[in-house]
């Protein structure tokens, strides 16, 4: 990322409108990919770890000759290499499977990056970040900017079994925990950042999954009165605002857009993380 964005800055000037991209190659990593497209008008600087990206494949993007088009589908951008942006995909449904089936030299249509990212720890609290399943999408370049800023950050990740475990290796030095106990610890990735907070409550979280876990880590944080951000995530048919279909409700009354004023929003700014509103980073 181009040092002429600040880290403090939750939000980027994209370029406008959707841009036809080439598809440079897709990773197997356990369960997922790591879909990787050549975008270095980008990766110059124009994004903030916790953004997002619409992607739709140029061809074949719809149900079929007489179906409809799928909607573009919402994912965090996992990192920018080399004048690449990358981003991790499980295969849940058509729009993904599509997504999955895209290879080098396939074209892909691309808005973004879109909303707002996360920000940096303050009074010299460290950084804890929690991502669970394809939620550690938005994590993996919040870490490298982290560590090109020196600011000292601690990774917990949780998968449902062993396959889903290796997505791990998106991100670096990461304690890992697993449902089925396939993989690093037996338990829930929330049990990680208890202990964590035991031994040093002034952190600032960062975290990304589904909403359950979400909400277990606004909880935790709320009772010890920690500073947390969320990414979430909701059905989004734009992207930008415009359609109002991926609001939740705000403390206090009235709602927050997630594409707009998200995805990643303060956790003191909610009451509770909705079930639909659960922060995927892959498959949105």
């Amino acid at each position: 990322m181009s040092e002429r964005w600040p880290i403090s800055d939750r939000s980027a000037a994209a370029p406008f409108g959707r841009r036809l991209l080439t598809v440079t190659g897709m990773d197997e990593m356990g369960a997922y990919r790591v879909l990787r497209v050549a975008d270095p008008e980008v990766s110059e600087g124009l994004a903030v770890p916790g953004q997002f990206a619409m992607l739709a494949a140029a061809e074949r993007w719809g149900g079929g000759e007489d179906e409809r088009p799928y909607l573009a589908r919402a994912f965090s951008i996992a990192r920018f290499s080399d004048g690449e942006a990358h981003y991790l995909l499980e295969d849940v449904g058509p729009g993904t499977r599509r997504l999955c089936e895209l290879g080098p030299g396939d074209r892909i249509w691309v808005l973004g990056p879109l909303g707002q990212g996360f920000t940096a720890p303050q009074d010299g609290r460290r950084a804890l970040l929690v991502g669970g399943g394809v939620g550690i999408a938005p994590l993996a370049i919040w870490q490298d900017e982290l560590a090109r800023k020196d600011i000292p950050a601690q990774v917990l990740l949780g998968f449902r079994d062993g396959p889903r475990a290796r997505g791990a290796a998106l991100l670096g030095a990461a304690q890992v925990a697993t449902d089925d106990g396939s993989a690093g610890r037996h338990g829930l990735v929330t049990d990680l950042l208890v202990e964590q907070l035991d031994k040093d409550g002034h952190a600032t979280v960062y975290a990304c999954g589904p909403a359950p876990m979400l909400e277990t880590v606004r909880e935790i944080c709320a009772t010890r009165s920690i500073p947390a951000q969320l990414a979430l995530e909701a059905g989004m048919a734009c992207g930008f605002g415009a359609c109002y279909g991926c609001v939740v409700p705000r403390r206090g009354g009235g709602y927050l857009r997630v594409c707009v004023d998200g995805p990643v929003i303060d956790a003191a700014e909610l009451d509770q993380v909705d079930a639909h509103a659960g922060g995927v980073g892959g498959t949105r």
